[in-house]
């Protein structure tokens, strides 16, 4: 495909930014699946927040293509090929993974309305309602920002300046693949959507990484492409279900317990490689620390947040101290990713437990300097900030990545015994 072209004849109609209600993180999908079983009357509210404010997205997107775009996401629903392949597919070894109960709940679906207002040159966009519904506006709304950015840039460019700039960036990418190639043992997965450059960027990487890498490439995180380009999706579960959780706490006792209690419920639900920690919502230490014994028997562990390798180490050393062999276990990292920091991780923890790698934005908006830093990838995200009109915190091992009202903050690192923390800064 050629992607500059289609770019500088661009018609939205054709090449809408949200092609299918699939066009989503397969774990949206996993997620929706368990709090629709357990907590589907919940009433939660999504909001975007973009960390980089220096960017003023409300003034470099017009609002009423994004209310265009918005208004698209909310008149799809499941084509019948869709449902087929979620409903017969084999995910992760499993067929039937999606239950008849919710597929016939998701095939009948649109997603709710939106609020959208301009402030300081930033958008306040929100989203109310059931959980199961709302939830699933996460990653489309990412997608459609992220790439009305790229749009808005590319605008003025003219047909061999596209040229030039994809040419570049394809390079980019083709020596990073051509990296990866020689490392050994390397298994390596597209976790990109949310910030991607385009949907039709993430599909050509998605091809590149599938012609350079082979068996290394395990997948996507894309439904659609995965079922469009027959890859394994990928996903497990996220920081929304422990931030929802605790936000219905009724007391501390309930709170310090409500991480633990989203993994009982998931455990319900999924076996086998499905059931991977995510421990750093409230801080990774705290959580192992607490944890009960049933959690050690788990797959593995996804580390998002902190300084990976300390993240991996505080992992192994966990599981040998309950028993587990490491090496049996799986650690996915996942934090703002590139090839030098996945080369550097494998080689430290390669045979010591099973590593992969969900790389994300810098595998499918690395457009880095190719146009100034006006192609720059930043930090956007939206997340669930209430539950049944209480705030949600979340943590992290981070703190520049912390979010919720600074009275409750206090209060979680309280219950969580969270102590000082290094900030690191958040690229993506």
């Amino acid at each position: 495909m050629d992607i500059a072209t289609r770019v500088y004849n661009h018609n939205w109609k054709i090449d809408p930014i949200v092609r299918s209600l699939i066009d989503t993180d397969f774990y949206k999908l996993l997620m929706a699946q368990t709090v629709f079983h357990y907590h589907r009357d919940v009433q939660v509210t999504f909001a975007l927040h973009n960390r980089a404010m220096h960017i003023r997205l409300a003034d470099l997107i017009d609002e009423g293509e994004l209310r265009e775009q918005l208004d698209h996401v909310r008149s799809l629903s499941l084509s019948r090929g869709e449902s087929t392949w979620l409903r017969g597919n084999m995910f992760y070894g499993k067929r039937q993974m999606f239950s008849p109960e919710f597929m016939e709940w998701f095939e009948g679906l649109r997603l709710p309305p939106y609020h959208l207002e301009k402030r300081d040159g930033q958008y306040e966009l929100t989203f109310e309602g059931a959980w199961p519904e709302v939830m699933l506006w996460e990653i489309p709304a990412l997608a459609v920002i992220s790439e009305l950015r790229s749009r808005a840039v590319l605008h003025d460019m003219g047909r061999f300046e596209l040229q030039v700039l994809y040419a570049r960036a394809t390079t980019r990418l083709w020596e990073k693949i051509e990296r990866l190639r020689g490392v050994e043992a390397l298994g390596i997965a597209d976790f990109g959507t949310r910030r991607r450059h385009s949907f039709l960027w993430q599909d050509w990487c998605v091809q590149a990484m599938q012609e350079g890498l082979g068996r290394a490439f395990t997948g996507t995180s894309n439904c659609l492409i995965a079922m469009r380009r027959e890859l394994e999706a990928i996903g497990t579960n996220a920081h929304e279900l422990p931030m929802v959780y605790a936000a219905l706490a009724k007391d501390d006792a309930e709170l310090a317990e409500a991480p633990y209690k989203v993994l009982a419920d998931w455990q319900r639900e999924h076996d086998g490689n499905l059931r991977i920690i995510l421990p750093d919502t409230y801080g990774t230490e705290g959580f192992l620390k607490n944890a009960p014994e049933w959690l050690a028997k788990w797959t593995g562990i996804r580390i998002d947040s902190g300084d990976p390798a300390t993240g991996a180490e505080q992992a192994i050393a966990w599981w040998e101290a309950h028993g587990e062999d490491p090496r049996k276990k799986r650690v996915i990292f996942s934090d703002g990713l590139d090839v030098d920091e996945i080369i550097a991780l494998q080689a430290r923890f390669g045979g010591r437990v099973k590593v992969g790698f969900g790389w994300g934005t810098l595998l499918t908006n690395d457009f880095r300097g190719l146009a100034g830093d006006a192609l720059d990838p930043f930090s956007l995200v939206c997340k669930a900030v209430s539950a049944n009109g209480k705030p949600t915190v979340k943590l992290s091992d981070n703190p520049n990545k912390a979010m919720g009202p600074a009275e409750e903050i206090a209060r979680y690192k309280q219950v969580f015994g969270v102590g000082e923390q290094i900030a690191q800064k958040v690229v993506v």
